[in-house]
């Protein structure tokens, strides 16, 4: 029971993000943005 209900919380997460990133390019930024995040705050 709660797997199905984490998978479709990351299947909307998923949607949600995919949908507020219009292009391609637009994907490739939030992951950019995101890797320099994680490395800044590792550091």
């Amino acid at each position: 029971m709660y797997r199905k209900i984490i998978a479709v919380l990351c299947a909307i997460m998923v949607v949600g993000a995919v949908t507020g990133c219009n292009t391609v390019r637009g994907v490739g930024q939030d992951v950019e943005a995101g890797g320099k995040a994680i490395s800044k705050a590792a550091s």
